[in-house]
């Protein structure tokens, strides 16, 4: 078989993916250049996941780190929101069992003198 014929090439090409490249390089040398349409269908044929999957797995990528950024973030801000909120609920909490102390204390304070003035 002559190592220059379409025929060997093509037979050759039916190899691993790295014979099909050397010798798609060699076809190219030999025979005259195809256009480009045409590698591409040779590329493809022999190479599908390198054509095809590898750019929609890049894309996938990108998108799940961004939605993990994403995440992250409304994560840290509802985080701070709900801490924020915690504070000023213990705030009026505070508020509250003061005021109600301070009822209270007077309250006593009121019985005391009520108790005082009718003994």
């Amino acid at each position: 078989m002559d190592p220059k014929s379409p025929a060997t090439a093509a037979a050759a090409a039916a190899g691993t993916v790295t014979a099909a490249t050397t010798t798609a390089a060699a076809a190219a040398t030999a025979a005259p250049p195809p256009s480009p349409q045409q590698q591409q269908q040779h590329q493809q044929q022999h190479n599908p996941q390198k054509q095809q999957h590898h750019p929609q797995q890049h894309q996938q990528h990108q998108q799940q780190q961004q939605q993990q950024q994403q995440q992250q973030h409304y994560h840290i801000q509802q985080h701070q929101h709900h801490h924020h909120h915690q504070q000023q609920h213990q705030q009026k909490q505070q508020q509250q069992q003061q005021q109600q102390q301070q009822q209270q204390q007077q309250q006593v304070n009121k019985n005391i003198y009520l108790f005082i003035l009718f003994s």
